[in-house]
């Protein structure tokens, strides 16, 4: 996939630096996350500095970004369900202004989306309390200590027992999974897309939508839009399920461990709506010998005359014979 020169900068501030990077990691488009200190007085600040709450500085992650693989909105959808946008002193157990959550933005545009979007997240009324989260003009950054870089990579453990510990899952769960979030897929989905995704359910081979469908096109995420898997990888398998030799992004892929049926599988989700889409087995085309088993209807397909419409345009390039050959 081509990477757009037009790269820009992303910059948020939502508690603990640790807990901001990994749900942006690894997805398209996110060419670097860089966990440091801004929007305070002081030059150089190090960790200590920041905590005496005396330098003015927040802990932040910088995200360079591609645009046109992954949008500025994309980033403050996942932003928002990162932090709890009604606290304004501190995040969760983390508590002082360094802790407290901001959007600083680096140009108009950027300001005109964060403000769209806090304006969206009121009107939603999924918060009781009034939305507090600051939007301001961005500041000079300074990255943090190397110690405090990737801290989900370089301390796994550590990582998860704080993040589970500071309350932020929990928070997320109640927020953002809740009862009001179930009501509007059983709106949005059939029965069967639900009970798929939701329930981790499985369709009958040989009666879905896509077993046998091979035009060419993405496979979306039937929830969130993001695409999923496209028509150059797949493959018949002769299950009776669609099956794909790769993910078309690798980073919108969730794999996690399945040990229901009484054998361990490895389960398939769309990372960010959480959808179950299938599993993967290893007994695909060479040379991975990866076979992405999917359920049609955790899936919507974009033909590819209608990418260019649907913001997917960045994807007719899968499609040029000659790239190919």
């Amino acid at each position: 996939m081509t990477i757009n020169n037009n790269l820009q900068l992303a910059t948020f501030a939502g508690g603990c630096f640790w807990c901001m990077v990994k749900p942006f990691d690894e997805l398209p488009g996110i060419i670097s996350l860089v966990s440091g200190y801004t929007g305070g007085h002081s030059k150089n600040p190090t960790y200590a500095d920041v905590g005496t709450e005396t330098t003015g500085h927040r802990e932040a992650v910088q995200i360079t970004f591609d645009p046109e693989r992954f949008p500025y909105e994309r980033l403050l959808d996942i932003y928002w369900q990162l932090i709890d946008p009604t606290d304004d002193g501190g995040q969760f157990m983390d508590r002082g202004r360094s802790y407290t959550a901001a959007i600083f933005v680096h140009n108009e545009e950027q300001r005109k989306k964060a403000e769209l979007s806090k304006e969206a997240l009121k009107a939603s009324k999924r918060f009781k309390d009034p939305i507090v989260t600051e939007i301001l003009p961005a500041a000079p950054f300074y990255p943090a200590e190397a110690e405090h870089q990737n801290y989900h990579r370089t301390h796994p453990l550590d990582y998860k027992l704080y993040q589970k510990g500071s309350g932020r899952d929990d928070f997320t769960a109640l927020h953002w999974n809740g009862r009001e979030d179930k009501k509007r897929l059983l709106k949005k989905l059939t029965a069967l897309q639900y009970e798929v995704t939701q329930n981790k359910g499985t369709e009958p081979p040989y009666q879905n939508e896509y077993w046998n469908h091979f035009g060419e096109g993405i496979y979306a995420d039937i929830i969130s839009g993001d695409p999923l898997f496209s028509s150059e990888d797949k493959f018949d398998s002769g299950t009776g399920w669609p099956s794909f030799s790769k993910p078309v992004e690798e980073g919108l892929i969730r794999k996690e461990a399945d040990y229901g049926g009484g054998e361990v599988r490895t389960a398939l989700r769309s990372r960010l709506s959480g959808a179950y889409v299938g599993h993967l087995f290893y007994d695909g085309p060479e040379p991975a010998k990866l076979h992405y088993r999917v359920n049609s209807a955790a899936l919507r397909f974009i033909p590819k005359a209608e990418l260019a419409g649907s913001g997917l345009g960045r994807y007719l390039e899968l499609f040029e014979r000659e790239s190919r050959i």
